[in-house]
């Protein structure tokens, strides 16, 4: 579960730019915003990737996949 914690708190710290952009109509948030969310797209297909090669473990030695 600590993953989604992961992702959780990176969302989470992307909020004032979020709002500095779409509220206030900063650009420069905008550009934190753009950024930020390119952080996110590398931190999900890191995860996506783990999810992948950790299925593949299971399904090949025919154990069930790690509870965190």
């Amino acid at each position: 579960m600590s993953r989604f914690t992961e992702l959780n708190e990176l969302v989470a710290s992307f909020e004032k730019d979020f709002i500095k952009f779409y509220d206030k109509g900063n650009k420069s948030a905008g550009t934190r915003v753009r950024k930020a969310m390119n952080e996110l797209k590398r931190k999900a297909q890191e995860i996506r990737k783990e999810v992948q090669d950790l299925k593949g473990k299971t399904e090949d030695q025919g154990i069930q996949p790690p509870v965190a």
